[in-house]
């Protein structure tokens, strides 16, 4: 049996301010091997560590005016593996983190569905929220002032890349390396605001 996928969750605004009014740039960050290290199925604190330069990076895109958000499939929970209270917690101690160096994660959104979903509540046969489909980033420039033409959506996978261009973003490959280091020219490209 198939049942309708469910919307991308969204964990919290993280902000330390209301939503902004005026459109900006947003910067869509996957998770695994964006942020943190892939190591598979990565959902408890204990086994996340943060990439090289992924903590300045937010800060620094925070500083400039971006709104960033964090667009991940979680199929682990579909699958079984995990629950979405360990994706909420995980993602609660990622922005407790961030705080440290005076970032934050506007909202983090997640799918956990998946095709061959063993929990029949996360099985869909091409679910909407999971890249490629750009459901997550959809639901981001829905409900924040995402200039979209001046965004960006980093990841590692090519279904990171087609959900951003689905999307109308501009999308960048990250194979490794220190995050803040190959972001680093982006943040010299003027914006209005």
């Amino acid at each position: 049996m198939v049942v309708a996928a469910n919307p991308a969750k969204l964990l919290s605004v993280t902000a330390n301010s209301p939503i902004p009014t005026r459109r900006r740039p947003a910067l869509f960050l996957d998770r695994d091997g964006v942020l943190n290290e892939d190591r598979g199925y990565v959902h408890l604190w204990e086994d996340f560590c943060w990439v090289p330069g992924a903590q300045d990076a937010i800060a620094a895109f925070n500083r400039a005016g971006w709104l960033v958000f964090v667009v991940t499939n979680q199929s682990g929970v579909g699958r079984g593996y995990y629950t979405e209270e360990h994706v909420k917690a995980l993602h609660g101690r990622m922005a407790k983190a961030l705080e440290d160096v005076g970032g934050w994660v506007d909202a983090f959104y997640y799918c956990p569905d998946h095709p061959q979903a063993v929990d029949l509540r996360y099985r869909h046969p091409d679910p909407p929220d999971r890249k490629p489909n750009p459901g997550m980033l959809l639901r981001a420039m829905s409900e924040w002032p995402v200039n979209a033409d001046l965004s960006l959506m980093i990841g590692d996978k090519d279904g990171d890349l087609e959900a951003g261009r689905r999307a109308g973003v501009r999308a960048r490959r990250f194979e490794g390396g220190d995050l803040l280091e190959f972001l680093a020219q982006e943040l010299t490209r003027p914006y209005p605001g």
